[in-house]
């Protein structure tokens, strides 16, 4: 016996599913402008006791939830990626670093008041050659905390899917006789 086929009313699709040219298109839906962004970080590891760990750091969401993510942000001025990244994990975690391997990129888009967000991050793999573990110098005080976490158990405290991939790359790029 043949079933019949549910139907629902057609419904307009939610700007956010669209780009911005078809939302503009589509019943007069006004689109919001898009601003690219460019930040550069990574995972910078570090041999404690025989223990590899990594620096992380605790900021607040627009929900106020604490998430933990790696350190990372804007290049200044004529900073390439790999500059950034060492100059932004440093000002995030204390930590100084050299870089050993890139990690690839990751991109997302988000919505902020007035237009939406379309963010590239290169991330890299980098040796702690110095430095104590703070957020005292984070110049947008951006960073809540900040904590040296086990390798091992990195992909448990990382609060994003797309973070934790690069941490797993990370963890496959270490030299061996890291």
């Amino acid at each position: 016996m043949a079933r019949p086929v549910p139907s629902a009313p057609k419904r307009a699709p939610l700007p956010s599913a669209l780009g911005a040219q078809a939302a503009a298109v589509s019943g007069g839906v006004s689109a919001l402008p898009t601003v690219e962004e460019v930040s550069a970080g990574g995972v910078v590891v570090d041999r404690h006791d025989g223990v590899l760990r990594v620096a992380i750091i605790a900021r607040l969401n627009r929900g106020g939830r604490v998430e933990w993510c790696l350190p990372k942000g804007h290049p200044e001025g004529e900073e390439t990626h790999e500059q950034a990244a060492v100059r932004e994990i440093a000002e995030e975690t204390g930590i100084e670093g050299e870089i050993l391997a890139p990690l690839g990129s990751i991109d997302y888009w988000f919505t902020v008041t007035g237009h939406r967000v379309h963010k590239t991050v290169h991330h890299f793999l980098l040796r702690a050659t110095g430095g104590e573990l703070t957020i005292e110098n984070d110049p947008d005080h951006e960073a809540i905390d900040v904590a040296w976490v086990s390798l091992a158990d990195l992909t448990k405290r990382l609060s994003f899917p797309n973070e934790r991939r690069i941490a797993d790359l990370a963890t496959g790029s270490l030299p061996k006789d890291f």
